[in-house]
């Protein structure tokens, strides 16, 4: 079981307009509302690949409960822990004539001390039926950068391998906990070694130095020019074709997915960044955030081309 969690869950809600224009009515075109927050966008592929997979952190209110019930029909299991307050809605605008996007982000609910040791326990239970766990995303008010630390640390006591995609401090002190893969750009590495990363090289180097740290794998993303990952195994890179890319979102979600099943599934690493690559590459091929379908996926799996330098 993949046991994913979205500490900052939200409603996801795209919008197509025709040329988006700024301080004037704007005529929605089509509009589509899903389970989101970076959890529940790596749940959502998790699923549709055929994993089991259980998602859990806060919800609230009327829309923590349409959260709960638009995941039932991807097969996903709920166990969310409730708190008052409302969960939050994120918006995504795509300018179908300009080709562009554009995102507001809502802060959501703020949490206590005690609506995060109540969460811990509950977490607790969970962790122990989880064959991976995968927590992404930013954290609601009221936490700070200890959230992932503790988080981590509970999941490791059970010897579990955890994932941890975030940014900032909390992907800063998160990866004092060791967790077993993460997954930062180009600018966050950067934040977390100090090092210029002005070339491939120096990329590498800078993932080899938080390896070295205790993080099991270090998976760069290098935006259109594919991603290496960096292990006991070796350095890899996966290259992608191009592709006609449709929606973005959640593409770097899509491949925390692919990362889960490959390790869930005990692939050899090149093995692993390939089923991952592949996964974002058919998210990106599809309007809905967090959705690809298989067929574009083996289609890109061949193709997907990884090198060990």
């Amino acid at each position: 079981m993949i046991l994913t969690v979205t500490l900052n869950a939200a409603i996801d809600k795209r919008y197509v307009v025709d040329g988006c224009k700024m301080g004037e009515v704007n005529r929605v075109k089509e509009c589509t509302y899903v389970p989101g927050g970076k959890g529940l966008n790596v749940s959502k592929p998790a699923s549709i690949y055929g994993a089991e997979v259980v998602a859990t952190g806060f919800v609230g209110g009327h829309a923590g409960n349409y959260i709960e019930d638009a995941l039932k029909p991807f097969g996903i299991k709920s166990a969310f822990y409730h708190v008052d307050g409302e969960s939050r809605s994120c918006i995504n605008i795509w300018d179908e004539t300009n080709h562009v996007q554009t995102e507001f982000l809502e802060p959501g609910f703020t949490l206590t001390e005690e609506d995060f040791q109540g969460f811990e326990e509950k977490f607790r239970t969970l962790v122990k039926d989880a064959g991976v766990v995968a927590m992404s995303g930013s954290v609601p008010k009221g936490l700070d950068g200890t959230a992932y630390q503790r988080l981590i640390r509970i999941v490791k006591a059970e010897g579990k391998p955890v994932i941890l995609d975030t940014s900032g401090k909390l992907l800063e002190m998160g990866i004092e906990a060791k967790p077993t893969l993460i997954k930062p750009n180009i600018d966050e590495i950067r934040m977390l070694t100090g090092k210029s990363c002005d070339d491939i090289n120096d990329i590498i180097q800078a993932a080899k130095a938080v390896h070295a740290g205790g993080v099991e794998i270090v998976a760069v993303s290098l935006g259109a020019d594919g991603s290496l990952a960096v292990g006991e195994e070796g350095v890899f890179r996966a290259e992608v074709p191009k592709i006609d890319a449709v929606n973005t979102v959640g593409c770097g979600d899509s491949m925390i997915a692919g990362f889960a099943l490959g390790i869930s599934e005990g692939l050899s690493l090149p093995e692993t960044l390939r089923r991952a690559s592949a996964i974002s590459a058919a998210a990106a091929m599809r309007e809905e955030t967090g959705f690809f379908v298989m067929e574009d996926m083996e289609k890109l799996l061949p193709q997907i081309q990884i090198t060990k330098l």
